[in-house]
């Protein structure tokens, strides 16, 4: 009987996994501003209702938005320069960019759909405006390539694996296991991605691309001698990103 039980629940187990691999296979597609294929399960409206859902919780949590209306207008003005200028302004998503009164965290980040944020605490760090439109450029990279639905969809994908390998065969561990590096790794080539993409974006939009250089010099210096190690990390090494956009700069100059 108990071998029956587990035969049963192996069967199961199977017919579970195969469901969330072909719903994985037929949910790529392929992003038509950077031509990379991707696992996708929402639409881009979809991906501008959550992000404009969540932008309001967002800033909550990082002071709200900052009161100096001139700081405002030069993120709004760097930001809609950069969009304006780029494949950006081509996309359905509705860009706009938020700067947070947060004086202690450095971070920019962007939410699905458009939604872009950057903390008091990098933006007076920042030299330059060339240093702004580098930060603000990763993050419209960021929406562009599709990041945030794409960690949503393969989420989705190892949470069903991992639901199989629990029913199956006690599995589910070792299974969430894999799909947490996987979504890691993947992680780590979003930010290259978007690296690439801001100095593009830099670019066009008659900015110094090599002041990117200049924001990951602060990132380093802000992370200090004890950043979390690149292997357990969501971001590439500031020091690999540096050699990366480098080779950016010198692709996009060449054409």
């Amino acid at each position: 009987m108990r071998g029956r039980n587990l035969k049963v629940r192996l069967l199961i187990g199977v017919a579970i996994a195969l469901f969330f691999v072909f719903k994985r296979c037929s949910q790529q597609e392929v992003n038509p501003y950077t031509g990379r294929t991707q696992t996708i399960s929402m639409n881009p409206n979809e991906e501008i209702a959550i992000g404009l859902q969540s932008a309001p919780q967002m800033a909550q949590q990082h002071g709200g938005l900052h009161e100096n209306a001139q700081y405002q207008a030069l993120v709004d003005n760097v930001g809609n320069k950069l969009v304006n200028s780029s494949i950006a302004s081509e996309t359905p998503y509705q860009y706009e960019f938020h700067l947070l009164s947060d004086p202690n965290t450095i971070n920019a980040f962007a939410l699905p759909g458009g939604q872009i944020f950057i903390t008091y605490a990098l933006f007076a760090k920042l030299e330059n405006e060339d240093q702004l439109a580098g930060v603000l450029g990763h993050e419209i990279g960021h929406v562009l390539g599709r990041h945030s639905a794409e960690r949503i969809a393969e989420s989705e994908y190892w949470q069903g694996l991992t639901t199989a390998g629990s029913v199956g065969a006690d599995m589910g561990g070792v299974i969430s296991g894999i799909g947490q590096n996987t979504l890691l790794t993947n992680g780590r080539d979003d930010e290259l991605e978007s690296d690439d993409l801001g100095v593009k974006f830099m670019i066009r939009a008659g900015y110094n691309p090599e002041e990117m250089i200049g924001v990951m010099q602060i990132l380093k210096a802000a992370a200090g001698p004890n950043r979390v190690p690149e292997f357990q990390s969501t971001h590439p090494d500031p020091d690999n990103r540096i050699e990366k956009i480098q080779e950016s700069i010198q692709k996009y100059k060449s054409l």
